[in-house]
């Protein structure tokens, strides 16, 4: 099936389609380029999705071990639990 791209890179896809697999208005989809082409799969509610760089930033993050926070961040919880 053919579709058409806008000028402003849109594409409409065509109604038959969405409700064959449960897509409507606001929904999200995973976009991905796959064997040089456009892969478009519906997810369930918004995700993250990090590239190389993004991977590896979170990987360092989780091997430094948990940060410590500072003493400002602390008094502040403190005084909220009290205040409650």
């Amino acid at each position: 099936m053919q579709v058409l791209i806008n000028r402003q890179g849109n594409i409409n896809i065509p109604y038959t389609i969405l409700n064959e697999l449960g897509i409507g208005f606001n929904s999200h989809l995973l976009l991905s380029i796959k064997e040089g082409g456009i892969l478009l799969q519906p997810v369930s509610s918004k995700s993250i999705c990090l590239n190389e760089k993004g991977l590896a930033k979170l990987d360092e993050a989780r091997k430094s071990g948990p940060g410590l926070l500072p003493n400002w961040f602390k008094e502040e919880v403190e005084n909220a639990r009290n205040n409650i």
